[in-house]
């Protein structure tokens, strides 16, 4: 019963969390691109109240005409809409669904033994440290260079190598799809707090200062800005850590974390594509389609060299089974005591992990085709290989199922 409820908890958290962060990136998405658009406004009008730039558009059969203050609107409308929400309900359902997924099983999902054998209180601390400390380090840069000469350009190449530290160290303490969701969310944390602590904030002052009949200090507005860019650059690497979990020829690669570095950098180069294109149709930057081939050169680059080394069926037969044993027929027997020996601890008749159980025969037989993929084809399982099974004993059970996963 509490796997079946984890399961639910799960999807469901699963579900809101990624109604939530299409919400921000959308968001998000959507102001960077009215930011590269708006032109200086024609309109004399526009211009005596302090308009800095419009958009005309038309969508969904409606015209729309968005306009941007330099500073301050002349006065505040009665119906202000802030945007906020979607940033922390987004880290919120993560942060709940990761500790749900990982947390909760620190010792199934977080912990790799082969690579740091910690006891699970050890291992959570150390994972949640992630957070606190590149928030720290991250803020710091910004408040240190941000506004220096060069400033953002000094801020990026800082920040960057705080990720690929950040990663060397996630990939080689834990289990490496954790791993990558991790650094993930330790990026993605920074992104809430950018919102929390300084978007929202600066926001909050503006507004106040308005009411008061004050003068407007921009520098809340350039604070802003600035961690709003830094944003939408972590967003493409924030997702291809969240969907790496489903494939696990990335995170299973031996040199994983230069795996995760790779594929991020590559994100980001491609969102500057994004940011820059709107900007360049109006003249006002080079074009920015090179930002664009490096990402896809970097991708292509990463899949040549990640691609599996050819194997001849003579050798195949001859590293997993002695010889002419691969062609013989394979006794479920034989298949059973693997099961028994490397899978029954999640799956026998006292624990059954994601409602599945292997110790019957008939479940086995209804379950060919899960356990095949799982533990033959993608080696998911056993779960960071807790239980070492062996590459003979993966070969054992594929060459059972690939001859009809016979069962009495």
């Amino acid at each position: 019963m509490e796997s079946y409820v984890l399961d639910w908890a799960n999807l469901l958290l699963r579900w809101v969390h990624v109604i939530t962060a299409i919400a921000w990136i959308g968001s998000s998405f959507y102001f960077v691109f009215l930011d590269s658009s708006l032109t200086p406004p024609e309109d004399e009008d526009l211009k005596k109240q302090g308009v800095s730039g419009e958009l005309w558009a038309v969508h969904g059969g409606g015209f729309y005409h968005p306009v941007k203050f330099n500073v301050s609107p002349p006065q505040l409308p009665k119906h202000l809409h802030w945007f906020f929400w979607e940033s922390y309900s987004t880290w919120l359902s993560g942060f709940a669904l990761f500790t749900v997924s990982y947390l909760y099983s620190a010792s199934t999902y977080l912990i790799d033994k082969s690579k740091m054998d910690w006891a699970p209180a050890t291992a959570i601390i150390v994972a949640l440290g992630f957070f606190v400390v590149f928030w720290l380090l991250y803020d710091a840069i910004c408040r240190i260079f941000g506004q220096r000469k060069n400033g953002d350009a000094i801020v990026g190449a800082l920040v960057f190598v705080l990720v690929c530290v950040a990663s060397w160290l996630a990939c080689h303490w834990f289990a490496g799809r954790a791993a990558f969701l991790l650094v993930g969310a330790m990026i993605a944390t920074a992104m809430s707090a950018n919102v929390f602590f300084w978007i929202i904030p600066g926001q909050r002052t503006v507004v106040a200062q308005i009411k008061a009949g004050q003068p407007v200090d921009p520098i809340h507005g350039k604070r802003g800005k600035q961690r709003s860019v830094h944003n939408t650059y972590f967003t493409l690497p924030v997702l291809f850590a969240m969907l790496s979990n489903h494939y696990s020829f990335t995170w299973n690669h031996p040199q994983n974390w230069l795996v995760l570095i790779l594929m991020m950098f590559a994100g980001a180069a491609i969102r500057q594509f994004f940011v820059m294109r709107h900007g360049y149709k109006l003249g006002r930057n080079g074009n920015p389609l090179p930002y664009a081939l490096v990402g896809v050169v970097v991708i292509l680059g990463a899949m040549v060299w990640m691609r599996p080394a050819p194997v001849s069926v003579a050798g195949s037969a001859s590293a997993t089974s002695p010889a002419g044993q691969n062609d013989a027929k394979v006794d479920f027997a034989m298949v059973r005591g693997v099961l028994e020996q490397r899978c029954y601890t999640c799956h026998g008749a006292q624990v059954q992990m994601k409602n599945l159980r292997l110790d019957e025969p008939a479940l086995v037989r209804q379950n060919a085709q899960a356990i095949y993929q799982q533990v033959v084809v993608q080696k998911l399982m056993p779960m960071n290989n807790a239980t070492q099974i062996t590459d003979a004993e993966r070969a054992l059970i594929g060459r059972w199922f690939e001859a009809g996963a016979l069962v009495p």
